[in-house]
């Protein structure tokens, strides 16, 4: 499910970065959301016991607080990283870089909606993200 969400991803930042005129902010949103939909899936390939009422909570707020799924789950992710790293040593500099890119990756994200006109910032968050979904493969394994 994971795979098939990361299709999701590209189809809808796909849509977001070619759109113009009133479209854009809408497809912003389906990015967005697609984007924490996403983190929702990997959350759940890495942790198979989520509780039920927070992946429902994530389910329902997923349209309304995107970002907020988006943090919520990535702790998640980062704890089971965490978690597996302590227990098998080749994984810690892996989990570093995850660490590294979820936190810089924020902070690109949150500089690009504050900052919109600066067009590194939203390029430095895309680097960021495939920095970290590289190395979240590594933990999938």
């Amino acid at each position: 499910m994971y795979a098939n969400s990361l299709i999701g991803v590209g189809i809808a930042s796909s849509l977001y970065h070619s759109s113009k005129g009133r479209w854009r902010k809408y497809l912003r949103w389906a990015d967005y959301t697609m984007i924490a939909t996403a983190t929702v899936c990997l959350s759940r390939a890495l942790r198979e016991e989520n509780p039920k009422l927070l992946m429902a909570a994530s389910a329902l707020c997923l349209p309304i607080q995107p970002l907020m799924v988006s943090v919520v789950h990535t702790g998640m992710m980062e704890v089971a990283f965490a978690r597996r790293a302590v227990k098998d040593p080749e994984l810690k500099l892996v989990h570093n870089v995850h660490k590294m890119s979820a936190l810089l990756g924020g902070a690109f994200f949150v500089a690009d909606d504050l900052f919109p006109d600066i067009p590194y910032l939203h390029a430095g968050w895309h680097l960021a993200a495939a920095i970290g979904v590289g190395a979240c493969n590594k933990l999938l394994e």
